[in-house]
């Protein structure tokens, strides 16, 4: 069997193989509720063979979302709507995960397809949160969160993880990358605080391993957690891959079971085609695994089953997650397996399509 569609058990979890899809916006939903659209499209990632099926990143407040099209878990309608989704792909054999987010000072934008500028007042727009009142690029300068109000934050989260697992999702994880809320804090380029939550490293990363334990203690034991982080601002004096390497060891001891390892996100930066090709991120999954003893996932123009084979045999990660490669095609892990001569169970309702040897 190759590496690629070899089981995976983490905690109380098996997930079929180590093929995963990730967390991608859709900006489709009304008022944080999903509909339709999500069921349709996770839907098809689940019978497309995945073995995990990240939902897109779920605001854990009305402000933590990116825009007013944003999926949320902050109701109980909310995890309502979710419960047939997960229902659905977890009958066909995928495990569902759901990524916890808040946008904090990148927040109130429009869809990407209107351009991400910023929302207007008349537009439902809303004041934008952060560590300090450093704009992101093209935003006005967030309300800066005292102290009270990260622990009503880390609520937010603890909150948003108990209605998910009323949702029936098998596997959280944190957002803590991209530029957002978490991230933010994590930077010197964004955080500028003299408290508790910033200065030095352990004050810089309080929060985040804050919201990791509240995310644990609602999970319970058996449920796996990850954090998305992104391993680099990829500027001077930004957050470092020497950082993640040392946060990820004290998220491990928080009780995090995977780092999905991105970069980027929170500054402007200028990255070359000779920066960006395929698989140019596996590098930091490889040296968080190594230098932080921790299961990592491998993300970045990884859109072969060759490739993905090679990175989890050469052991750079623990598993691979596809993103534009499972948009383009839903069933990418079929094809995947088919290239790397497995052969995978398919719904019976697409038998007919499978090649004849």
């Amino acid at each position: 069997m190759s590496l690629l569609f070899s089981p995976l058990t983490i905690r109380d979890v098996r997930i079929k193989n180590r093929l995963w899809v990730s967390p991608m916006c859709q900006y489709s939903a009304n008022d944080g509720v999903v509909n339709a659209w999500h069921m349709q499209w996770l839907g098809s990632l689940a019978t497309g063979g995945h073995g995990l099926v990240f939902t897109e990143d779920t605001a854990v407040s009305p402000i933590g979302r990116h825009s007013l099209s944003d999926a949320g878990m902050w109701r109980d309608d909310h995890a309502s709507a979710w419960a047939p989704i997960v229902e659905f792909g977890r009958s066909y054999g995928a495990t569902m995960g759901i990524q916890l987010g808040h946008a904090g000072r990148k927040a109130s934008t429009r869809p990407p397809w209107m351009g991400r500028s910023p929302l207007t007042a008349d537009e439902g727009g809303w004041q934008s949160i952060g560590p300090s009142e450093i704009p992101h690029e093209g935003h006005s300068a967030p309300h800066v969160l005292s102290v009270s109000e990260i622990a009503g934050v880390v609520e937010d989260f603890a909150r948003a993880a108990r209605l998910s697992m009323a949702a029936g999702f098998q596997v959280v994880e944190i957002h803590a990358g991209h530029g957002y809320l978490l991230h933010q804090f994590l930077s010197p380029l964004s955080n500028a605080r003299t408290d508790e939550y910033g200065g030095s490293f352990e004050n810089r990363t309080r929060l985040v391993l804050e919201v990791m334990s509240a995310v644990r203690r609602e999970v319970g034991d058996g449920v796996p957690v990850f954090v998305r982080l992104s391993t680099t601002d990829y500027t001077d004096g930004g957050w470092t891959l020497d950082d993640t390497t040392a946060l990820a060891s004290l998220l491990k001891t928080a009780g995090c079971d995977l780092i999905d390892c991105s970069s980027g996100g929170l500054v402007p930066i200028n990255l070359t085609e000779a920066d960006v090709g395929p698989g140019y991120q596996v590098q930091f999954s490889r040296a968080v695994r190594s230098g932080a003893g921790i299961a990592t996932g491998a993300v970045g123009l990884i859109t072969d089953a060759e490739q993905a084979e090679s990175i989890l045999g050469a052991g750079d990660a623990d598993a691979i997650f596809v993103a534009r490669a499972a948009m383009r095609n839903p069933h990418f892990a079929m094809a995947a397996a088919e290239q790397l001569g497995e052969v995978i169970e398919w719904p019976a309702q697409l038998e007919r399509a499978r090649r004849v040897r």
